[in-house]
């Protein structure tokens, strides 16, 4: 189970990370990579969009559905298929979503990976030397943690998806599925701290494992600002590695030894 105290904080720590940009005037380091997300994020959705259409498609021919739906004609039996693939239009987006996500925590871990480093060295007061090669050990770490939670939520996904069909508790599975989902991408968010700190992936996922709550409010701030078109979407990438940043270090998280 996870502290509701911990969600709290978590959300919470959204409001110091905007108060936290304003102040030091980081927008610049919010725009860029939030505007990039935002391109890629609507291109994506495109595609997505237009691909799912022709597969659809694809199988209404491959089954002969369509030549039976036009010999027919009739409308209710139209308007049904048209909602089934409307449907599958949908679920293919919220799979795309649920990937992209992890692509571009893998494509944006250096930046990330930066920003959260810099956000540290504000509330601290201090520089830390930048490092081409403890750079490059970051953004290792995060694609392979990304890699890591992207194979155990598919694997969550798949028992969800088993489990939407048994009644009652399949009624359930939307919510368990959220979240899941905030919960890895708040893992994914945090992790840049501990990697800092010279923790292995082991006594990140012990501590995340101990503190599921801090995980899961930063994931879902993150999913309630994509419900805002074009702002959300630029903004929310770099307020979650911040947020996540903040609410860290009021743990007084202790440091490794280096590796």
């Amino acid at each position: 189970m996870f502290s509701l105290r911990e969600v709290l904080g978590a959300i919470q720590s959204y409001a110091k990370a905007h108060q936290f940009i304003t102040q030091h005037r980081l927008w610049k380091w919010i725009y860029v990579p939030g505007i990039i997300y935002c391109i890629l994020f609507v291109t994506g959705i495109y595609f997505v969009w237009d691909y799912s259409g022709v597969f659809i498609d694809y199988v209404l021919n491959l089954l002969t559905l369509k030549v039976w739906m036009e010999e027919l004609q009739n409308g209710w039996v139209n308007f049904l298929f048209l909602l089934v693939g409307f449907t599958v239009r949908i679920v293919f987006l919220i799979m795309y979503f649920s990937f992209f996500k992890y692509l571009f925590l893998i494509v944006g871990s250096p930046v990330f990976a930066y920003l959260s480093e810099k956000t540290e060295a504000i509330l601290h007061n201090r520089d830390f030397p930048f490092s081409f090669s403890q750079l490059l050990q970051d953004v290792l770490r995060g694609i392979k943690l990304s890699l890591r939670n992207l194979l155990y939520q598919t694997v969550f996904m798949l028992i969800i998806a088993v489990l939407a069909f048994v009644p009652i508790l399949g009624w359930l599975t939307p919510l368990i599925a959220l979240f899941v989902e905030c919960y890895y991408f708040g893992f994914s968010m945090m992790d840049y701290s501990f990697e800092r700190r010279r923790w292995t992936m082991g006594q990140s996922i012990t501590y995340i494992g101990q503190h599921k709550g801090m995980a899961l409010g930063n994931g879902l701030v993150f999913y309630l600002m994509m419900f805002i078109p074009v702002i959300g979407w630029v903004l929310a990438p770099c307020y979650a590695v911040i947020a996540a940043t903040i609410h860290l270090q009021q743990q007084n998280l202790p440091d490794e030894p280096a590796r």
